[in-house]
């Protein structure tokens, strides 16, 4: 599946194993400057980029990667079943060319090509940039929990019966 926008890049992708250092990178670059002021580095750039391109979790966009998402489907039990949004990240010299805006587009075609009625994901507490989003795109806020060094606010969106 891919995903174009006029703004953004116009590929939205499966990651290779050639994409791990582009996928590393990016996500770094996009969580780096929270550690100082959560305290602790992002969840994020600890993740096993290998494993979870491996595992078919990962899509990038651009060329040079400049976005990547991290999508866990979620099945069982049915009643909860739902696409987790583990991760996006944007590089910031991306910023504000629309590569969020067709990612998280992308999610929502994902989550439909899956039967999945809604998406789900989670940000720290004190990334409020992210407060401000994921609103704006029919994100509701449904908890706040901390999940050991994470202080965290988790949003779902429900995605309309097609």
């Amino acid at each position: 599946m891919t995903s174009t926008t006029p703004d953004a890049p116009a590929e939205i992708r499966p990651a290779t194993a050639a994409d791990v250092p582009a996928v590393r990178a990016v996500t770094d670059a996009a969580y780096r400057h929270y550690i100082a002021r959560i305290g602790v580095v992002p969840a994020p750039m600890e993740a096993d980029h290998a494993a979870d391109v491996a595992a078919g979790r990962v899509y990038v966009t651009g060329d040079p990667v400049v976005g990547v998402l991290v999508l866990v489907p979620r099945t069982a039990p049915r009643a909860d079943a739902h696409l987790l949004l583990e991760s996006i990240a944007v590089h910031p010299a991306a910023a504000g060319k629309g590569v969020g805006r067709a990612l998280l587009a992308f999610v929502e075609a994902h989550a439909r090509a899956l039967g999945l009625p809604e998406v789900r994901l989670y940000t720290n507490a004190l990334m409020w940039e992210n407060q401000k989003i994921y609103p704006r795109y029919g994100y509701d806020l449904v908890a706040r929990r901390v999940e050991g060094p994470y202080d965290r606010l988790h949003y779902r969106k429900r995605l309309p019966a097609s």
